[in-house]
């Protein structure tokens, strides 16, 4: 179906005088999303503070940090104060201005030589508004402050998301650099216990050095993950919107654990999320600032009445302009219509429809994108949950078969080129179900973005 979300703007718009026609967005809505269970529930009952789904104090810990002191979000909300001192502004040109001329004049000529004046006059100026002037100029204002509103929840929501992700990527280089160091402490076992049996003369020199480069192997990979540990703990500081050793103090990190996550999320419907997604509703807002600026191009078009009111005291001397009647006053009523201006004003509404037209195919691309982000995001949470059981019972098989392996080497059954394929099994899947424990909650992460959060 066509689903046409601003409307009610066009109908406003066309209402005003001088309103050129406008042509609204036209997006297709599917009625449900592909990847969507049976019942896809409804995205409103996601919390405004989504990220406790997650059941982690610390996490919330650290959205609410980044929440006070990030500077992209302080940033966004300045643009709000600002936006809202510009309504203010946009009035006040449309409002009477009250003016105080004082004036001190000398004239001399050989005749009457010196002839003085003086002259206190307050005066009132009033450029009335014709055609739509004024009321698209306070639409246009107010417009671009929601437009502002809905991008500082944007840049909330973007900052939670990203915090969370993060956190959860701590998560996992922090499990597989255990991981790593409690199979190098393994491997340095079986080593220490094939050079006991090689001394005895129970096993060769080639098995001897096949676990010193398993050793090896699993040593070279701590740096690793060590180095990705403390690189991801300095992209969380920046994000916190504090120094590293501030921020240090906060990461008391626990275990990544595969049954926290939360449970199902209702994806809800489509329509519903062009009303709720701070990006969609903040291109809506600007398209709807671009309609109403057109109408104020429209509008300079047209003749414009301006009222000039001027009285006060006026005299000769200093000492008469308080005594006698030295009372003046004048009023002035002027009707200006542009002629020939090369185009200029013609050109200018040109310019702003083309604005319009970009702001409504910048308007129908991001619904496209947010209808994608949804549908990626099911997808993935479907295929990771799937992955993570397999590989769970992927782990338990390899972690049987390793210590059998061991096993039957020690009793001279197999030979130590089992005991090596068997915990490189071990330890690659160990560190696959690492990837896709920390992939599951970010996947869920990506879907409360993808619905707009909890607004």
């Amino acid at each position: 179906m066509k689903h046409r979300l601003i409307a009610a703007l066009c109908c406003a718009a066309l209402f005003a005088s001088c309103m050129p026609k406008l042509y609204p967005p036209e997006v297709d809505v599917p009625e449900k999303y592909l990847h969507a269970g049976r019942d896809a529930g409804d995205s409103t009952t996601i919390p405004v503070r989504w990220w406790e789904m997650f059941c982690d104090p610390q996490l919330n810990l650290l959205v609410e940090t980044a929440l006070t002191n990030n500077r992209d979000l302080l940033s966004a909300a300045s643009r709000i104060a600002q936006a809202r001192d510009q309504l203010a502004v946009a009035r006040s040109e449309f409002m009477p201005s009250v003016g105080l001329d004082v004036s001190a004049e000398g004239d001399y000529t050989s005749r009457t030589e010196i002839v003085q004046s003086y002259a206190v006059e307050p005066a009132l100026t009033w450029e009335v508004s014709l055609f739509g002037a004024l009321r698209n100029t306070d639409r246009a204002a107010r417009a671009r402050i929601l437009a502002s509103e809905w991008a500082w929840r944007g840049v909330g929501l973007s900052l939670a998301a990203e915090v969370a992700t993060t956190y959860f990527t701590l998560l996992q280089y922090r499990s597989d650099l255990e991981i790593a160091r409690r199979s190098c402490g393994l491997r340095r076992e079986s080593a220490a216990l094939i050079d006991s049996m090689f001394r005895y003369g129970m096993s060769d020199g080639v098995a001897l050095e096949q676990a010193r480069s398993l050793v090896y192997t699993a040593a070279a990979d701590i740096p690793q993950y060590s180095r990705a540990v403390e690189q991801t703990r300095l992209s969380l500081s920046t994000l916190l919107g504090q120094t590293p050793q501030l921020a240090d103090t906060l990461c008391d990190c626990r275990a990544l654990e595969t049954d926290c996550r939360p449970e199902e999320i209702p994806a809800g419907l489509p329509s519903a999320l062009l009303e709720r997604r701070p990006d969609v509703m903040e291109a809506y807002y600007t398209m709807q600032q671009a309609a109403f600026e057109v109408g104020i191009a429209r509008a300079a078009r047209y003749p414009s009445i301006a009222l000039t009111g001027k009285g006060g005291v006026a005299s000769t001397s200093i000492k008469g302009l308080t005594s006698g009647d030295p009372w003046a006053w004048t009023a002035v009523g002027s009707l200006a219509q542009p002629i020939f201006s090369f185009g200029k004003l013609r050109r200018r509404e040109l310019a702003a429809k083309e604005s319009y037209m970009q702001s409504v195919f910048a308007y129908e691309q991001t619904v496209l994108e947010a209808f994608a982000d949804v549908e990626t995001a099911l997808a993935a949470i479907g295929t990771y949950r799937s992955q993570t059981e397999q590989t769970r019972r992927l782990v338990e098989a390899n972690e049987r078969l390793a210590d059998m392996t061991r096993a039957l080497y020690l009793s001279g059954m197999a030979d130590y080129l089992s005991v090596i394929d068997a915990e490189r099994s071990l330890y690659e899947s160990q560190m696959e179900l690492a990837n896709l424990t920390a992939q599951q909650y970010i996947a869920c992460i990506d879907l409360c973005k993808a619905l707009g959060g909890g607004w």
